[in-house]
């Protein structure tokens, strides 16, 4: 599905260059403790239950980084204790990559995401799973109408959540899906303007979302697709009475290359969108870049101020990491659950960062 190779493009996409920190400050942070076992790739979110924080982990890929590693395996790290433990397998019997989690309503929604065979054959899956952590239970609720994996996939209004372009079986879409939780239904969104993307990141404050870089498919070379990262930023604003219209603007480009599979959350407490992560060099599943050199992760932190409608830098997290689909904010922190370190290694690693 994402095999081919690196391409650049003026304006909005860009030649990559080197992962740089810009020379930022560390930030203070800690390694709280780790998940049973290395998975990057990973789907989270955080929810309180019992007055118990949990930081919940499903799907992924495992150490070996094949097809076979692909997993369907799900834990729970506790924040309390600072012990993890494995939770029921996401149902499907398949392990899959690229799925996205939020937490809404006391429940975590999770998305699709895609399955690989061993001939390399890869499909995203439009299965959508509800899981309550009180009873660690799965329900199966309404399918993706557009399969999608390699999403952003932010809440609104305590029962929409939005998911934000993505791939879908053989290419990007532009589409925006809208999910229901009280009516357990789809409706479409104004589409996203930028260049279709997977790899992508966002958050979500108030009703103003920021969506920054990913890859976009750029046609073919020798039969191969050429495959170019973006270095574009939006911004969106939802109707406060039509959820399905967003009023969409470019924003600057933030410092530095784009960058691949960063982790981002919206931090309402500073009006921001916080991008960390993620690496200069999209790559397969395997963190080998199309280009067929090694990805290296970054450990750039920096955001969007929806308040000064700029970008700040805000220092390096102790860790450089890449390969997250989401960013947790929780009991103060910044959170990062498994993904891959230096050397493309999955880490089982929980670790967390605080800002200046």
């Amino acid at each position: 599905m994402k095999s081919g190779i690196i391409a650049g493009i003026a304006i909005c996409l860009t030649w990559l260059a080197p992962n740089a920190s810009h020379g930022q400050a560390e930030l203070p942070g800690e390694r709280l403790g780790a998940l049973p076992e290395p998975i990057a790739n990973n789907a989270v979110a955080a929810v309180t239950v019992g007055g118990h924080t949990g930081l919940y982990s499903f799907s992924g890929l495992g150490s070996g980084k094949t097809h076979a590693d692909t997993s369907s395996r799900a834990y729970v790290f506790d924040m309390a204790s600072r012990a993890s433990r494995r939770l029921p397998d996401v149902p499907g019997g398949k392990g899959r990559l690229a799925s996205v989690a939020v937490a809404l309503g006391g429940k975590i929604y999770l998305f699709g995401g895609y399955t690989v065979a061993k001939d390399g054959g890869e499909v995203s899956t439009p299965e959508v799973f509800a899981f309550d952590p009180a009873g660690e239970a799965y329900a199966r609720v309404a399918d993706m109408p557009l399969p999608v994996d390699d999403s952003v996939a932010l809440p609104f209004a305590g029962r929409y959540i939005y998911l934000v372009s993505g791939w879908h079986d053989t290419g990007n879409v532009n589409a925006v899906q809208v999910y229901d939780t009280e009516e357990d239904a789809w409706f479409r969104a104004t589409d996203y303007p930028g260049p279709a993307v997977f790899g992508h990141a966002g958050g979500i404050v108030g009703r103003s979302l920021v969506i920054a870089d990913g890859v976009a498919v750029l046609g073919e070379e020798d039969g191969r697709r050429k495959f170019g990262a973006v270095n574009a930023a939006y911004l969106g604003r939802i109707d406060p009475e039509d959820p399905a219209l967003i009023v969409w603007s470019r924003l600057p480009s933030h410092d530095g290359p784009p960058l691949y599979r960063m982790a981002a959350t919206g931090h309402a407490g500073r009006n921001f969108v916080i991008f960390t992560g993620g690496s200069a060099n999209p790559y397969n599943y395997n963190g080998i870049g199309y280009n067929g050199e090694a990805s290296a992760p970054s450990d750039r932190v920096f955001a969007f101020s929806l308040g000064a409608r700029r970008w700040i830098e805000l220092g390096a997290k102790p860790v450089a990491t890449m390969d997250h689909r989401g960013l947790i904010a929780t009991d103060g922190k910044l959170i990062t659950l498994g993904g891959m370190v230096g050397g493309q290694t999955i880490a089982a690693d929980v670790f967390s960062f605080s800002l200046p």
